[in-house]
């Protein structure tokens, strides 16, 4: 009886031994990606690497002319704040599937709003700022709603809203003004603190006066420093893209956007409100434009009906050069915001160099066709991959 217990026990001891050194099955749904891999699936990666080409290609051609000294960097450095403002709102828009054609016009249309209250009307600056904001955010709610009503394409409603907000802004301007210009708002923004504190002028000017004071920075010959501190409109574009790619990357509503641009039809019948998603979208590139227009406003000191003029153009090939997909579904304010630098970059930089300013629009066109090519690139060669 013991032997035949003795062998028993020995064959469950080869079991065991068997079974530790028989290999494990593996799950083909779990493998290691290779950073070149994870590289490629990164929308922001052709934004970035158009930077450093744009960056070495101005220190080369015009790294001796002041570009690249602190008043060089402010100077575009607001010119891609400007546009990284509209880029941010247009980047989750168009990661949704939509388009907004109506943004530049929008940004007149807020700083006519803005000033006409106040200059004609009696109305206190913050009133006016506040008008502005709720009015196109009002009307960006009418675009999203019309879009998702009547199922039109995108494209050709907000491009209605794009010659009607132009239009009025000319019609307001003229009537009131008699001018295409509202002029002497600058006063208006001296008597509010708080509206002037918000988008007026820099800020941290006591910091750059200390770094002048010591040497570290250049200044003035009475002691004031070259830059004065920083443009407000630089830390609206940081606020922003702060939290728009918290939103994007790190909350379900962003998910609800990539999934809605992916396929809505799927997400909808997966419990996304793809409805809601999409109107809210369409308020907040309505806010960003209005945005940019009360910053300008403040800055010039007035409103001008053509201000704006193809910024929807512009903000749509910075996104698409931050690696957006066209077709939705597929993107990151990263790159929108690299884009927008380059835009800045570019702008400013070729003002540093030899090089005549019309080929800027040249360049533009160029940018946006390699964009996309590099993108579907990138995207073709991530799917044969899988």
């Amino acid at each position: 009886m013991s032997a035949i217990n003795e062998s028993v026990t020995n064959m469950i001891q080869r079991q065991r031994e068997n079974a530790q050194e028989a290999p494990k099955p593996t799950d083909e749904r779990v493998r290691k990606i290779s950073p070149w891999r994870v590289l490629l699936d990164r929308p922001e990666l052709g934004s970035i690497a158009g930077t450093i080409l744009v960056f070495v290609f101005f220190a080369i051609t015009a790294g001796d002319s002041g570009m690249f000294a602190l008043d060089g960097v402010i100077n575009w450095a607001k010119v891609a704040a400007y546009l990284g403002i509209l880029a941010v709102g247009a980047c989750l828009l168009m990661i949704a599937g939509e388009f907004d054609l109506s943004i530049g016009s929008m940004i007149g249309f807020a700083g006519v709003v803005v000033a006409i209250p106040p200059m004609y009307m009696g109305w206190p600056l913050w009133a006016s700022v506040i008008a502005a904001f709720g009015v196109c955010m009002a009307l960006g709610w009418l675009n999203g709603y019309l879009v998702m009503r009547t199922k039109l394409p995108s494209f050709i409603v907000t491009l209605a809203f794009m010659f009607v907000l132009r239009g009025l802004t000319l019609v307001l301007s003229t009537t009131f003004a008699n001018s295409t210009i509202v002029s002497g708002v600058g006063s208006k923004f001296d008597e509010s603190p708080v509206v002037s504190a918000l988008f007026s002028g820099t800020t941290l000017h006591g910091v750059f006066t200390f770094l002048a004071s010591h040497g570290i920075i250049e200044s003035f010959p009475n002691g004031e420093p070259v830059v004065g501190g920083i443009p407000k409109v630089l830390l609206w574009w940081i606020a922003l893209a702060v939290v728009a790619g918290f939103v994007l990357a790190r909350t379900r509503f962003g998910n609800w956007i990539y999934t809605v641009g992916g396929d809505a039809n799927a997400a909808k019948n997966v419990g996304v409100p793809v409805r809601r998603v999409k109107i809210s979208l369409f308020v907040l590139t309505a806010f960003c434009a209005c945005l940019f227009g009360v910053l300008q406003v403040a800055e010039f000191g007035s409103a001008a009906s053509d201000r704006g003029l193809q910024k929807e153009f512009e903000a749509i090939i910075a996104v698409v050069i931050g690696g957006t997909l066209l077709t939705g579904g597929f993107g990151s304010v990263i790159g929108a915001c690299f884009g927008a630098i380059i835009f800045g970059v570019v702008q400013i930089g070729i003002s540093y160099t030899n090089i005549d300013s019309d080929w800027y629009r040249v360049f533009l066109g160029g940018m946006l066709l390699i964009a996309v090519l590099f993108n579907h690139y990138i995207r073709s060669r991530a799917a044969s991959t899988k």
